[in-house]
C-alpha cells in the first residue's frame, strides 16, 4: 500500500512542478488514473488542460496521443482504418491515435455524434474494432476529454450514454492572482518563452507501476455501511427537488471507485464516508439533469449536489 502511495506522490510532485494553482484538479486526475476511469474536463481556453495531460504522461513514461475534434473529423480518424499496400498487395491496418496510454480528446463536443461514438468502445472495453478485427489497447489507458463552456455555437452536446462513460467531470477555474503571477513569470522565463515545459518532467515510474497501483486500488476495503452510503446518495439524486433525472447505478459504482482512489492516495487501506463525500461532486455533476424551473432560477448542478450531500446522513466512522 505504502509503495503505491509513494509512486502516486512522486507523480503528483512532478506534475506540480509545471502545473500551478490546480492542486485539487491534479489530485482528481490521479484518482481517476488509479481507478482506471476516464475524465471530462471543462474549462476556458488557456488554463493548462493540455499541459496537465502532457505532464501526467511524461511522469510515468506513458505514450501520449491527441485528437483535435472538429466538425469534419471522421470516426476512422480516431480508431484507424485498413488500407491496401501496393508493395505487398495486401491490406494492412493503420492504427489511429487511440492506440496510446493517455488520449487527449480536445474539445470533444465540436465533433458530431457519430464521431464521438467512435470512443464508446475504446472507453468501455479498451479495445478497437476495425473492419471486423478487434485489437486490445496496451494498458494503462485513459481518455481525458476537454470542452469549452463558453462557446456553444457549432458544438454537439455529448449524449448521456457517452457522458456516463466518464468517471468524473472536472471543472478547471482561474488561478489566484499570486498563482497567476508565478505562472506568467515562470512560463516566460524559459528558452523561447517555453518555461514550465512538460518535457522537463522526469519519469518517476513506469506504466507497469501504474497498473500495479490500479490493482492495489481495487483491493482497498469498503465496508457495507460506506457502500450503502454511496447508494443512498445516488437514490437521493432521483428524488431531489430541482432534479429531473437522477444518477444511475454506474454513478454509485464510480463513487466507490473514486473513494478507493482517494483512500490509496491518502495511504489508507479502507474507504471512509469523507472519501465518498469528496468524490460526490466530480462523479455526479454530469450524471444529473436539472429541471427547467431550477435552471431558470440559476441553480447549478453543484448547488443541487451540495444540498443532496447535506441531506443524506453519513455513517459514523
Amino acid at each position: 500500500m505504502n509503495q503505491h502511495t509513494g509512486v502516486l506522490d512522486r507523480i503528483r510532485t512532478q506534475i506540480l512542478r509545471v502545473v500551478y494553482g490546480q492542486d485539487e484538479l491534479v489530485e482528481q486526475v490521479l484518482a481517476a488514473l488509479v481507478a482506471g476511469g476516464h475524465l471530462l474536463i471543462e474549462g476556458k481556453p488557456g488554463l493548462g488542460k493540455t499541459h496537465l495531460v502532457l505532464a501526467l504522461a511524461k511522469s510515468f513514461g506513458g505514450d501520449f496521443g491527441r485528437i483535435q475534434f472538429t466538425p469534419d473529423l471522421m470516426p476512422t480518424d480516431i480508431t484507424g482504418h485498413t488500407l491496401f499496400d501496393m508493395s505487398s498487395q495486401t491490406f494492412r491496418v493503420r492504427k489511429g491515435p487511440v492506440f496510446t496510454n493517455l488520449l487527449l480528446a480536445d474539445e470533444i463536443n465540436r465533433a458530431p455524434a457519430k464521431t464521438q461514438a467512435a470512443l464508446l468502445e475504446v472507453m468501455q472495453e479498451t479495445q478497437v474494432t476495425i473492419d471486423g478485427d478487434t485489437m486490445k489497447l496496451t494498458p494503462p489507458f485513459m481518455t481525458l476529454a476537454t470542452q469549452n463552456p463558453i462557446e456553444q455555437d457549432g458544438t454537439y452536446p455529448l449524449p448521456e450514454a457517452q457522458l456516463d462513460r466518464f468517471v468524473m467531470k472536472l471543472l478547471i477555474d482561474y488561478p489566484t492572482r499570486e498563482q497567476e503571477s508565478r505562472i506568467v513569470q515562470e512560463a516566460a522565463g524559459g528558452t523561447g518563452g517555453r518555461g514550465l515545459d512538460p518535457s522537463s518532467i522526469e519519469a518517476v515510474c513506469t506504466p507497469a507501476d501504474v497498473i500495479s497501483a490500479q490493482q492495489s486500488c481495487v483491493r482497498i476495503e469498503c465496508v457495507a455501511a460506506v457502500a450503502d452510503y454511496a447508494v443512498d446518495l445516488i437514490r437521493a439524486t432521483r428524488e431531489a427537488a430541482g432534479v429531473s433525472i437522477g444518477a444511475g447505478t454506474r454513478g454509485a459504482i464510480s463513487l466507490l471507485r473514486i473513494g478507493k482512489s482517494y483512500a490509496l492516495l491518502s495511504g489508507r487501506a479502507y474507504v471512509t464516508p469523507d472519501d465518498i463525500k469528496r468524490a460526490a461532486l466530480p462523479v455526479l455533476r454530469h450524471r444529473i439533469t436539472l429541471s427547467a424551473e431550477s435552471a431558470m432560477t440559476g441553480m447549478t448542478h453543484d448547488d443541487a449536489l451540495h444540498s443532496i450531500v447535506d441531506s443524506v446522513l453519513a455513517p459514523r466512522q
